[in-house]
């Protein structure tokens, strides 16, 4: 599964992203990456998170909200219930698929994290955090190659993600290529 993500993560670019995507990420993704060094990138980043939360079904995006809220009081079973609920519903809805990788990544299920990830990927191939979230999976797990890449891939949709951009820099000191 890890070498399956791998590859939908390099390739992000080539791959549309769902139809039950809203149209205006298009143009969100591009304003982010010629915001690269302007301030008003933070506001544009904030829009895509918010675009990939929200559902054209406001109940759908209220129970999305209750799984974070449950997440980020430590209720995972809970979470994990709401969540089941939410994709039997909705099974193409990508931010529901990343809130399910990142509770399994909170609970130390990598390979259903990983899962989740794949399935995120496949909806929306941008998906800067599930990208990064997928990186942190690698490193965890010994893989600091893959990390490096799909940390670099990240920064390549979001050059503003400052913490990738330091955690790229330390594996490139751990690991320097060279070309013999």
């Amino acid at each position: 599964m890890y070498d399956e993500t791998l590859a939908l993560v390099l390739d992000f670019d080539r791959r549309k992203p769902a139809a039950s995507l809203p149209l205006k990420l298009d143009a969100l993704f591009r304003r982010l990456r010629a915001a690269a060094d302007d301030p008003a990138g933070f506001t544009i980043e904030d829009e895509i998170w918010e675009t990939w939360i929200s559902h054209s079904d406001p109940e759908l995006a209220a129970i999305l909200n209750a799984v974070i809220a449950a997440t980020a009081s430590n209720e995972y079973e809970r979470a994990e219930s709401i969540l089941s609920t939410l994709l039997a519903r909705a099974p193409d809805y990508a931010e529901a698929w990343n809130k399910r990788a990142t509770l399994d990544f909170l609970r130390r299920r990598d390979d259903d994290s990983v899962a989740a990830i794949a399935r995120t990927l496949a909806l929306e191939p941008r998906h800067f955090g599930a990208i990064a979230g997928f990186a942190q999976i690698c490193l965890r797990n010994g893989d600091p190659t893959s990390a490096r890449i799909a940390f670099e891939v990240a920064l390549r949709i979001n050059p503003r993600l400052v913490a990738v951009r330091i955690a790229v820099e330390e594996l490139k000191r751990a690991q320097p290529i060279t070309i013999h």
